[in-house]
This record gives structure tokens, C-alpha cells and sequence, in this order.
């Protein structure tokens, strides 16, 4: 009779969905040692599902494949890929900031997509500049054409924190003038992780101009830390993992819209903390402290 009842409950989960197994199609530019571990590492995650990854070009139409495909989109090819017709399977996408999304769809968020944004949040950027920097006050924020409307997202978030945004657009890069007038009114300087304005060709004049201020950059992200920003948060592929498979666990249509990963970690850089004269950078405290921060209501 036990046995009976646990093939009666099995099959009621079948039934129900909760066991039935998926098919998760992975796709991108190009195979690549990187792409081949993350799908490994998924499918040890769900070892009940078909996880596989196929190069866009290898692809059919989005239109001629299995609605019931679960699809992760890996790279801006496998976007737009999928943005080729509304037809077909729902995906989510990884590695599209919010930036390249304005530039990509304006604000435009089609149903069948959900965006899992690669860039840290901004409130969360804002709080670790508390963190690291208490005094700290006026936070300058330089923007592109594509990235003015994070000011008014950066300001409704800076005030709670009694933090001042002084915004400054930087239209040609070539031209420096904007970012010394910026670095002169402002504490901090955070990045905001625009392409067009964070990229190695203006890192050099970035670095060593805050650097001639005694002022510490936050952010954009964790290639600029490396460089000779000060600190930033980031999610890392097993943030992302864990985070795709609460998703593949749900319906894809209580798949958000747009999603910031809730797990995370801090990145900071030890050296030019101590250049600044500020205390070392503990990354575990620091994300315990954020993390903290916005549990609360």
C-alpha cells in the first residue's frame, strides 16, 4: 500500500507539472569554454531537463521551435535573435544592461521577453557609496545620450539616503572640460555602466583625473574595479544560476518582465583604497550590510 501511494502521488505531480521535465535551449553568438561551463553548470542544477546550447545561426526561426522550449538567451546576437518575430517560445535574456536595452527597445518590454539585468542596481551602487564613504554627500554622475534617463532613477533614489546627484553630460569625450567641472562639485564620482562612457579607451582619463581630486569612483562594474575604481557590486555565474533556476521552476508566464539579481557580492579594490586613505574593504561585511538594507521596508 506504501508503495502504491507514493506511485499515486508521483503520478499526481506528473500530472500537475511539478515533475515534468523541460527542454532548456541556450543560445548565443558562439560556443566558447565560458558558455560550455555555464551550461554544464545548469544542467547539474536540473538534471531532470534536456539542457543543451545551440549557436543563433544554427537556429530556425524563433516562430518554428517548440513553444514549450525554455530559452536563455546568452548574448546581445541571441537578443536579437529572438527580437526577429513575436512567434515563439517566451526567453529570458542575461547580459543586457539597461542602457543597451534603452538603446536596443526604447521602453518597449515585449511579453514574451524577460530581462535579467546584467548592470548592479543603482540604489544598491548608492548605498555601498554610503557605505564605503559616510561623509561623502554630492555624488557626481556623468551620462550619455542613452543614459539620461537613469538621472531622475539615480536622484529618487539618492534622496532617502541624503545623497545630492550633480548630473553632468559628457557628449565628446574628446573634450575633458565636462569631467573636471563634474569631479570639482561632486565627492564621489559613480559610474553608471554606460558603454559609450565607461569603456577602455576613456578608463585612463577617468581614473587619473579622480585620482588627481583624491576621489574615489564607484562602480561601474567589476572590470573598472580591477583597473583602479574603488569598489562596485556584481552578481557572478553562480548568483545567475541560482537565480535561472528559481525561474525554470515557474511558469514562464510568472517570468517578470525585468529583473535585478537579488544575490550579489562586493568587489573592491584594496590598493587604491589605501592611495585614498580609506579604511580596507571588507566585501563580506560590505554585501551583509547591503544585502541587510534592502530587506528593509
Amino acid at each position: 500500500m506504501r508503495i502504491l501511494r507514493c506511485w499515486l502521488l508521483l503520478a499526481c505531480l506528473w500530472s500537475s507539472g511539478l515533475l515534468s521535465a523541460s527542454e532548456i535551449l541556450l543560445t548565443g553568438s558562439q560556443d566558447s569554454p565560458g558558455v560550455e561551463h555555464f551550461v554544464q553548470a545548469l544542467r547539474e542544477r536540473r538534471p531532470a531537463d534536456t539542457v543543451h546550447f545551440v549557436p543563433v545561426n544554427e537556429l530556425a526561426r524563433p516562430s518554428r521551435l517548440n513553444p514549450a522550449t525554455r530559452l536563455i538567451l546568452l548574448d546581445g546576437a541571441g537578443l536579437e535573435w529572438r527580437l526577429s518575430e513575436a512567434p515563439g517560445p517566451p526567453a529570458l535574456a542575461l547580459r543586457v544592461s539597461r542602457v543597451q536595452a534603452e538603446q536596443r527597445l526604447g521602453r518597449l518590454r515585449p511579453a514574451y521577453l524577460s530581462l535579467l539585468w546584467s548592470d548592479p542596481p543603482l540604489d544598491r551602487q548608492l548605498r555601498l557609496t554610503r557605505y564605503l564613504l559616510p561623509e561623502a554627500r554630492r555624488v557626481g554622475v556623468l551620462y550619455a545620450e542613452h543614459s539620461l534617463f537613469l538621472i531622475d532613477e539615480l536622484r529618487r533614489a539618492a534622496k532617502p539616503m541624503g545623497l545630492e546627484i550633480i548630473a553632468q553630460a559628457w557628449p565628446d569625450l574628446r573634450d575633458s572640460r565636462p569631467l573636471h567641472d563634474l569631479l570639482q562639485q561632486s565627492d564621489v564620482l559613480l559610474g553608471i555602466d554606460d558603454p559609450q562612457l565607461y569603456n577602455s579607451k576613456t578608463a585612463k582619463n577617468l581614473l587619473l583625473s579622480s585620482y588627481g581630486r583624491q576621489m574615489a569612483l564607484i562602480g561601474p562594474n567589476a572590470g573598472f574595479v580591477r583597473a583602479g575604481a574603488l569598489a562596485s557590486t556584481l552578481s557572478n555565474q553562480d548568483d545567475w544560476l541560482a537565480i535561472l533556476d528559481r525561474l525554470l521552476d515557474q511558469a514562464p508566464a510568472r517570468w517578470p518582465r525585468t529583473l535585478y539579481p537579488d544575490r550579489f557580492s562586493v568587489i573592491g579594490n584594496q590598493q587604491v583604497a589605501r592611495a585614498l586613505g580609506i579604511e580596507t574593504i571588507d566585501p563580506e561585511g560590505a554585501a551583509l550590510a547591503l544585502a541587510e538594507g534592502e530587506r528593509r521596508p
